[in-house]
């Protein structure tokens, strides 16, 4: 079975390498590190199908080391034992460097048992992962390491790659290729910055093409139809995802409807309308608030729509509750005050409900002043009354304090006037 497009047309030199210039440009951090030939542990950061394998081919190829390969999804302890058996044998007399790919799914046992020959050298590390590595990877081994970030290729840097895998296929097939207009320019924008993934929508077209007379004409149609989905590069459990919906609600919060609308589109494009309704509701009730309270059920009931109707329809409900809590004006008031208030609890800053506020109990003879002493406030002008509520510990304690927004404002100037100096 032949390997992928992706696979058989793999740089195997830095200049062939499709963007990372940040990192491989000449003179850049990682292009002379490599470029000295003394390598030290490295750990590759970012997003699939944008160079990180191929970057340690290339690595692992100019060292007179010897070359071991672990997936981290797929390797198990007694792989590492292995590797480690080989040294200062004649199969590794110049000690070993390993290629580690997703080694996010390496435990931190896994990971320990590397980290002695990390350091005495006899093994070099390079190591992948698309997870952010200062939260999946063991501290000690990330001390050893130099971390580099790749970032999604942007789509004009990938058409060289595209029309390359159309070239190797038309040669290896022997079939000449009539490639319509704009179908370079839409697998490109299409794959969301993952080169593997522009080469498999190239392998898709040709081969969903019919051969006429040793030619396929391949449409701005078919290409269209196989990669309509791959633009949305997202992972339910992954950074991406936590990354797109924090973008959402800090979006919304920032009073940004085009930002908002944009991440809206994103958790969309890939079915995760569960997020966009949490997040909404959050939002509105965390950000808005009591600026605009009637806010809260009116998102509400857009949520309540979007699920009901179901996508595609319940972006249109979902778009208006967004641009609604985006425009509207801010206060997080409420949020801060629950949040000192829980605060004083779990610090064990509270005393006995006082008595006239505890359900009616029966009254000893040990009870000196006995009764409820209850005031109910619509009884009185105002429908209010003095009266103590907080524990005595904390009687004097506040926690709510008014937003500057005019509605609060002028809830302020309403319990001003009514209470006085009564409290």
């Amino acid at each position: 079975m032949n390997k992928p497009l992706a696979d058989r047309i793999r740089p195997t030199c830095l200049e062939d390498v499709v963007g990372q210039k940040h990192l491989l440009a000449e003179g850049r951090a990682l292009y002379n590190l490599i470029s000295s030939g003394d390598i030290p542990n490295l750990i590759f950061y970012g997003p699939s199908g944008v160079g990180k394998t191929t970057v340690a081919s290339i690595i692992a190829n100019a060292t007179n080391r010897t070359l071991r390969r672990l997936n981290g999804t797929t390797a198990s302890t007694q792989d590492i034992k292995d590797i480690v058996a080989e040294l200062d044998t004649f199969t590794a007399p110049n000690g070993i460097l390993l290629y580690l790919d997703e080694i996010q799914y390496f435990n931190k046992r896994q990971q320990q048992s590397l980290l002695e020959y990390i350091e005495n050298g006899k093994i070099t590390l390079i190591a992948s992962t698309t997870e952010n590595p200062y939260f999946y990877i063991y501290p000690a081994i990330l001390s050893r390491s130099t971390v580099f970030e790749f970032k999604p290729i942007e789509n004009d840097d990938i058409i060289p790659a595209i029309e390359r895998g159309f070239n190797i296929l038309s040669s290896e097939n022997e079939i000449e290729l009539n490639i319509e207009n704009g179908v370079i320019k839409r697998i490109a924008n299409g794959c969301g910055g993952d080169v593997r993934k522009a080469l498999n929508s190239v392998e898709n077209c040709f081969f969903a093409t019919p051969t006429d007379n040793a030619k396929k004409n391949i449409t701005l149609e078919i290409a269209d139809e196989l990669t309509q989905k791959s633009s949305v590069r997202y992972d339910r459990e992954g950074d991406e995802h936590f990354d797109i919906i924090s973008a959402y609600q800090k979006s919304m919060r920032g009073s940004d409807p085009d930002a908002a609308l944009h991440y809206l589109a994103r958790l969309l494009e890939a079915g995760d309308l569960p997020s966009a309704c949490r997040r909404l509701m959050v939002c509105a009730c965390e950000d808005v608030g009591l600026a605009y309270p009637q806010i809260i059920p009116i998102v509400k009931s857009a949520v309540d729509i979007a699920q009901m109707v179901g996508l595609p329809e319940a972006r249109i409900p979902l778009a208006d509750a967004v641009i609604l809590v985006a425009t509207a004006p801010k206060s997080n008031s409420g949020e801060m005050a629950i949040d000192k208030a829980m605060a004083d609890v779990r610090a064990g800053n509270y005393g006995p409900v006082p008595r006239q506020l505890q359900n009616t109990h029966f009254d000893g003879d040990e009870v000196e002043s006995k009764g409820q002493f209850y005031l109910y406030p619509h009884d009185f002008e105002n429908h209010w009354t003095y009266q103590q509520y907080l524990p005595d510990k904390i009687k004097n304690k506040k926690y709510y304090e008014y937003g500057p927004n005019k509605n609060e404002q002028a809830f302020k100037t309403y319990w001003d006037k009514v209470k006085g100096n009564k409290t």
